[in-house]
């Protein structure tokens, strides 16, 4: 017997609202898998948007094939992937919010642990899973072994910088609070400030479960462009160290720590005695980690 109107509303309201954004132009090779990756979930309280921004390679017959499974979709032309997110999280009216390019993909019932963790801890307002990536086939080829521990002291002296954003997910009124938007004037490295602006006023968890997934292809411009990504990520942090008390020692080490690894014999020594040990050593910084235990999700120090 099919459930009713008031059965499935009940459902809906036992689990979080997640408005979730796929920023897309010409990805018809990916976008498929990546919006099945979604809605196969059937996660019972989802916004699931799709902004194009005016793709001309067949993206858009595949979003049609979709549009009665997704909350909603637009194609229009616009600044790049942050102009498409701020269009689509304006739209949006969840409590916890993320996104997934259109070349990625999401674990099976990802959004029920997303859910489930905020439901379980009301104070935690931002969590990343464990990083993993896909092949361009769209297989689970990669689990980090190690799981970070986060701190925005270590993140602004250039430690722990990598939070994958594919499972990155945050409470609107943490998304309010940290200016309710993603930098729309840069084409590059806006998640980046997002994540700088969200560490003023939260802790970041890690959650020992699999979220979301990068995947690995030939235009993955983060990977041919790395050091492009680490201009723009070292300019974001000195910007944010600008108006930061105490900020100017940690501006000082982050110098001295890109100067070190300029020379190659300094390099190795400096990353495994210094940037290495910042990022194992315990500290009252550090935010506890996620993990499932007797049938709920628990800190663990």
């Amino acid at each position: 017997m099919a459930p009713g109107p008031e059965q499935i509303s009940e459902e809906r309201n036992q689990w979080p609202r997640i408005t979730l954004i796929t920023p897309v132009r010409n990805s018809a090779h990916y976008i498929e898998q990546t919006i099945q990756s979604v809605i196969s979930q059937q996660y019972p309280n989802l916004e699931y948007f799709i902004e194009d921004g005016g793709s001309t390679d067949g993206t858009l017959e595949i979003i049609r094939k979709y549009e009665d499974q997704v909350s909603g979709w637009t194609s229009q032309p616009d600044n790049g992937m942050y102009d498409a997110l701020n269009r689509g999280f304006a739209r949006g009216t969840g409590e916890v919010m993320g996104w997934i390019s259109a070349t990625d993909l999401l674990h099976t019932n990802s959004l029920f642990v997303v859910g489930s963790v905020f439901r379980a801890l009301p104070d935690v307002e931002w969590i990343t899973g464990r990083p993993t990536g896909f092949s361009d086939e769209g297989w689970p080829v990669g689990v980090n072994r190690s799981l970070r521990r986060w701190s925005r002291w270590r993140f602004l002296a250039g430690c722990n910088r990598y939070i994958q954003q594919e499972s990155t997910y945050w409470r609107r009124s943490l998304w309010e609070r940290a200016g309710s938007h993603v930098d729309a004037s840069r084409r590059d490295g806006s998640d980046f400030d997002l994540w700088t602006r969200c560490f003023r006023y939260a802790r970041l968890y890690s959650v020992d479960a699999l979220i979301g997934g990068f995947r690995v292809h030939a235009d993955s411009l983060s990977l041919t462009q790395v050091e492009k990504y680490n201009r723009i990520h070292n300019e974001i942090i000195a910007a944010e160290l600008a108006r930061t008390p105490h900020g100017g020692a940690f501006a000082a080490f982050g110098r001295i720590s890109r100067a070190m690894l300029k020379v190659p014999v300094l390099s190795v020594l400096w990353r495994n005695m210094v940037t290495s040990a910042l990022v194992r050593c315990p500290g009252p910084d550090w935010a506890p980690v996620i993990r499932y235990r007797n049938h709920t999700w628990e800190l663990k120090q």
